[in-house]
């Protein structure tokens, strides 16, 4: 019976994309839960990363049924940005990707170590997938961007998870946003939020959105849906095109007695200036309630 321990598989990929452009939605974790599936059938729920030698990095991946899932991890060993990432997944095999512009595209080639279990065949076909997947997803942008914010709390992260969600914490921190900022709903798997505030007339408007995934203290990834306006929900048109499928993923990395808290969020090109300056004047408004 052959064995496919230790036998180097290949899969490539040539994008039309910039290598910057390539690296970030590679790495990004909200790009990562858009493109890390190898069939339509499956879907990233989270996505964790430290990005640097030492580092750990998780993708949950699940079946969109329900019926099944599993956590992809390991721990960098090599980052150049641009150029190089090598790293080791939690079973011992040696993953490599290597990132080299060619006049405006980027090839991408991923070398991994094939597990003893499925073929050779079925494995390469089921990374070659995912990387088809990842071009598809760079080639073919949405209007919606990615901004990142972190933040390091002098708490731990249950407490840091509990001031940011609470309802009279949460309307704290959120004022930055909007002066009146709540939620309706509850903080579960699969449950639907509201996300409202008043407008300058005090008409009652906000976001629609539910919870894609949440690990208590660990991680919570929220899904915008659509618009609620004139108290209705809206999930579909012109304007809820711009925002429908954005993610805004937190992440809460304990180290000792503080938290490390990252902040990854989809927004596009109307809102991203706004977002960029009101994010850091939030999380310093919820650093100052948990540390208190």
């Amino acid at each position: 019976m052959e064995t496919t321990q230790k036998k180097l598989i290949t899969v490539e990929a040539l994008i039309n994309a910039p290598v910057e452009h390539v690296w970030t939605c590679w790495t990004a974790p909200t790009h990562i839960m858009r493109w890390n599936q190898a069939s339509a059938d499956w879907h990233t729920t989270r996505a964790e990363n430290d990005l640097r030698p030492g580092g750990k990095f998780l993708s949950r991946m699940e079946a969109r049924d329900g019926s099944f899932g599993f956590d992809f991890e390991g721990t960098y060993q090599e980052v150049i940005p641009h150029e190089q990432i090598t790293y080791v997944l939690d079973d011992g095999r040696q993953v490599s990707i290597s990132f080299k512009g060619e006049a405006g595209n980027t090839r991408v080639v991923e070398r991994f170590e094939a597990e003893s279990t499925h073929s050779v065949e079925m494995q390469q076909q089921g990374w070659q997938a995912i990387l088809d997947n990842f071009k598809q997803h760079v080639e073919n942008p949405s209007t919606l961007d990615s901004l990142h914010f972190e933040i390091e709390i002098q708490a731990p992260a249950e407490r840091v998870y509990r001031c940011m969600l609470e309802d009279e914490t949460y309307r704290l921190w959120t004022e930055a946003f909007s002066a009146g900022s709540h939620y309706k709903g509850r903080w579960e798997k699969g449950a639907k939020l509201l996300f409202l505030g008043p407008d300058q007339e005090g008409n009652l408007g906000g976001m629609v959105s539910r919870i894609k995934e949440l690990v208590p203290n660990r991680f919570v990834s929220i899904e915008h849906l659509g618009l609620y306006q004139n108290g209705q929900e809206i999930t579909s048109g012109p304007e809820v095109e711009k925002w429908a499928g954005a993610l805004e993923n937190y992440t809460f990395r304990q180290t000792g007695g503080s938290t490390l808290l990252l902040i990854d969020t989809d927004t596009n090109a109307e809102y991203k200036e706004m977002f960029s300056g009101i994010w850091p004047r939030a999380l310093q408004k919820l650093k100052s309630l948990c540390e208190a």
